[in-house]
């Protein structure tokens, strides 16, 4: 699919740093808290691929019974939701090998989605090849070497063994879908063990990866917020700015402590709008400092009176406050 860009450049949050910050909902009765969404639901999830890549393995996981919408990217994947094409898009965010997703994280703030899920999910990648191809027939393998994979790294220690040339492709299942429609006996692919039941490929050896085990964590947005469920543990997604002075930082992670709120992740992104901030000190002179975006996850609901009195009292030192999202903590892998 094609969508036309007509939303803002990314990293505008300047409208947003006039004390634009987020109207904060009032704490919900017992009575409040339903489900705002049937998960059983036929819906159509977004995500940057084709059939076979590990988002989509992500979107299945979460919704078992869910139509998948392929996408060329994750710019693409969003716009699908935002103009109704999709009604969720699956976004990784971060691995347990190569740490967190940043430009991804840039993504959460451009598109005004909300969080309403995460997912885990090993990777298991495996070795695949036309049917009645041996391992020592390859001369070459290719799968996805970017950021948001590293596939070639993670799986460098068997490559090396196997004396192989690695071929960089867009994603791990395109490197499957490639070998299959073109017929290349002489080339392995590395990629998901459904990407082999997809494309009719044969696997030639799983968990090629050096680590036993990697998690990816996925989040899930939607136009809409859910109604956080009683049952379950919900964490809360936020992203902030602070003005320059000595603790301020500390400060603003102390109105969580103070409520006995466990952060479980904080990231820092440079604001591309305004990438630098020019200081003039009598006794140091004149110094250039980025300007940040700070973005937390928190264990508690906004349900809880401890979020919402905690998040006013961050709203004392943030020139700029957004909640991404509120929604349940995936303890499955």
């Amino acid at each position: 699919m094609r969508v036309v860009d007509h939303h803002p450049r990314d990293g505008d949050v300047s409208y947003g740093l006039h004390k634009d910050l987020v109207s904060l909902p009032k704490p919900l009765s017992i009575s409040d808290i339903v489900a705002a969404s049937d998960d059983h639901a036929k819906v159509r999830i977004s995500y940057k691929g084709i059939p076979g890549s590990y988002s989509e393995d992500a979107a299945l996981k979460a919704y078992p019974n869910c139509e998948t919408v392929s996408c060329n990217d994750f710019e693409e994947a969003f716009k699908a939701v935002e103009i109704w094409w999709a009604d969720k898009v699956i976004l990784p965010i971060e691995n347990t090998s190569g740490g967190s997703i940043h430009r991804n994280y840039d993504l959460l703030l451009r598109h005004r989605l909300h969080i309403v899920g995460e997912v885990q999910l090993a990777t298991n990648l495996a070795l695949l090849a036309l049917p009645g191809v041996r391992t020592e027939y390859l001369k070459r393998v290719l799968s996805h070497s970017q950021a948001r994979l590293h596939a070639f790294e993670l799986s460098d220690d068997f490559l090396t063994k196997l004396g192989v040339a690695r071929e960089n492709v867009d994603d791990t299942a395109g490197a499957a879908q490639i070998i299959a429609s073109n017929g290349l006996y002489d080339a392995g692919a590395i990629a998901s063990v459904r990407a082999a039941e997809i494309y009719g490929l044969n696997v030639l050896a799983e968990r090629i990866q050096d680590d036993s085990e990697i998690i990816s964590r996925y989040l899930v947005l939607a136009r809409d917020p859910i109604i956080p469920k009683a049952d379950k543990p919900f964490k809360t997604s936020i992203v902030f700015t602070l003005d320059e002075g000595p603790g301020v930082l500390f400060k603003a992670l102390a109105v969580f402590a103070l409520r006995d709120i466990n952060l479980n992740k904080i990231e820092s992104r440079p604001q591309r709008n305004r990438p630098l901030r020019v200081v003039d000190d009598s006794n140091t002179g004149t110094a250039k400092y980025f300007d940040y975006l700070f973005y937390i996850d928190f264990d508690a609901s906004m349900t809880e009176p401890r979020a919402q009195t905690a998040l006013g009292h961050l709203q004392e030192f943030a020139t700029f406050l957004r909640v991404l999202g509120c929604y349940p903590i995936d303890t499955t892998i």
